[in-house]
Formats: C-alpha cells, structure tokens, sequence
C-alpha cells in the first residue's frame, strides 16, 4: 500500500467520525423542533436520494439484487437504520451529545458479545475484561456512579435507551456477511432504498396514533441545517467514507478510529462552550482506553502466525472433510 492510499484512509476515517461525532452536537437542537420518528425519516430520506445517484451508473443490476432480497433487506435495513436512529434519538433527548457518542463507541465490544450469544462464538479474555471496562465508563458517564440527583437520573434513562439502539445497528452490521454478492455501496444503498417504506409507514403510524407529531413548516425552517447535516454528511458522506478507510486500512484499524467518535463529539463541544464534569472525563477516558487495548489486541491476535497442520498421512481416510 502506497502512503498515499494509507493518507487518504486515514483522512476518510476521521472524515467519518467526525461527522459522526457532530451529529450528536446538532440532533439535540433539532429535537425542539422535529420528532424522533420523523427526524429519521427525512434524514435517510435525503440519504436515500444520495445513494440513488451512486448506484444508477451500475444499471440493472442493483435494482435485481434488490428485488431478490428485499425483505431481507429491509429488516436489516430497518434495524440498522429505524430502530438504531430513533432510539439514539429518543436517548438523546434525555441525556447529552457527549454521552451519545461514547455509547456508540462501544459497538465493537458490543458486536463481539452478541455473537458469543447468537453464534456460541466466545470471546477472548481480553475482550470481556476491556468490554467490561467500557461498560464501566459508560456507567459513570451517565452518572450511574458518584452523581446522584434528578439530572443523573433523567441522563441515566436516556443513555440506556440508546445503549439498546445500538443493538439494532450491531445487528445490521452483522447482516452484511449474509449477502456476499453485495459489496459495501450496495450493501449500504440497498439496506437504505428497502427499509424507506418501513420508516415512512412508521412515522405516520406513530403520528395517527398520538405518539408523535409531524414537523410544522416553521420547526423544519428553524432546523433545515442541522437535517441537511445529519442526511448528507452523518448518514450518507461519513458511512462511505468509513467503508472507504475500512477497505484501505483494514477492520482492526477502523474499528480503532471509533475512539475519536467521543473525542471528537467532547472537543466540539468544549469549543461550544461546554465544558464536561469530572465523571464525564474520567468514564470516556476509560471507554476510550478500553477500545484502544480491544484494538491492540485484535490487531496482535491477527497478525499471529497461523499454527502449522502437519499433512494427513495418506493412508488416512478424511471422510471427505475438507479444511474451513
């Protein structure tokens, strides 16, 4: 790999999770003004119409691989992109964009625990002591630990509301392995194009049945920015650059700029004027921390050599097994 490619990995991994890291500065505004349900869908609603664009100069083919597959599609699409957004959402409300972004740090920690679970797949040791490092600093982040008070309380509610979003969105991630023939533009256009009708159906359902309300005219004047924002730049810009460094850079070491998620969210937000608490510096630095070793780890775990197999003699029978 050239350094030029390693430089243009690196700038669209920070490119990533700084954008990521501004939207939660910027989604706690718009909630004054714009519900959660529909504050998602004109998010990917805007994002759909982007990734549209990429997808049209490949033809035909996309739009077969979508009718194949869409129900599958939307379910993951759904989860990823309904249920993680609107529970971050509905979280955020409740606590701070500093908190928001530390939780989403933990996705990675969090993946390897659902596979333990969904796929009998147990981690190493390392992994369940740095997950359960971060899940401590998550606690004192949200004032589950040495705060006490109403306001604990309430950002307590809130952050554990959206710890359980990211359940949707590490369950959408884990689905882009069951549908090889995709690669990640598809993967990530097609999952936005099948879910659409989903997040449409449920902001209006929520709205006819009182649990919501729909945008005025003045709330969407009043917070155009900040939705243009988070639609073009945080769900559709900074995914595709994730992917990018992703590809260039390998897993181990995307999974590593996460870190700067909550370090890029806290710095804009000191810039801004606010500065955080001491439990909020002490819990991101150990979820910060925690990621960093889980990354050190993964990163030595794959550049282990693999042990060697002696050959099977050839008198043996092997059954017709073949190495996996």
């Amino acid at each position: 790999m050239s350094s030029r490619q390693r430089l243009l990995g690196i700038a669209a991994l920070l490119l990533a999770t700084s954008g990521w890291g501004g939207m939660f500065l910027v989604s706690k505004g718009v909630l004054h003004h714009v519900a959660p349900v529909w504050f998602t869908l004109i998010r990917y609603s805007m994002s759909a119409l982007l990734f549209v664009l990429l997808i049209l100069p490949r033809g035909a083919a996309p739009w077969r691989k979508l009718r194949l597959n869409a129900g599958a599609l939307a379910l993951r699409g759904y989860a990823g992109f309904g249920i993680f957004s609107v529970m971050l959402l509905l979280g955020l409300a409740h606590s701070v964009p500093s908190h928001g972004a530390v939780i989403m740090a933990t996705t990675p920690m969090t993946t390897q625990l659902l596979r333990w679970a969904l796929d009998g797949v147990r981690p190493a040791r390392s992994t369940l002591l740095t997950t359960a490092l971060a899940l401590l600093g998550v606690a004192i982040v949200s004032g589950l630990l040495f705060s006490t008070g109403p306001a604990a309380e309430s950002t307590l509610f809130g952050d554990a509301v959206a710890f359980t979003g990211t359940l949707g969105w590490v369950w959408y991630t884990r689905g882009a392995a069951r549908f090889p023939e995709l690669d990640v533009i598809e993967y990530t256009a097609l999952t936005v194009l099948a879910s659409w009708p989903l997040l449409l159906a449920t902001a209006a359902v929520a709205t006819l049945l009182g649990w919501s309300h729909a945008p005025s005219m003045e709330g969407l004047r009043l917070s155009w920015e900040a939705l243009l924002y988070v639609g073009l730049v945080s769900s559709a810009i900074a995914v595709l650059a994730f992917n990018y460094g992703v590809r260039t850079l390998g897993a181990v070491t995307g999974t590593a700029f996460l870190n700067f998620v909550p370090v890029s969210a806290l710095l804009m937000s000191v810039a801004m004027g606010k500065l955080p608490t001491g439990n909020e510096i002490v819990g991101m630095a150990m979820v910060v921390g925690a990621l960093l070793i889980h990354t050190a780890m993964s990163r030595k775990a794959s550049a282990a050599p693999a042990p060697r197999i002696a050959d099977t003699p050839q008198n043996y029978r092997t059954c017709g097994a073949t190495s996996s």
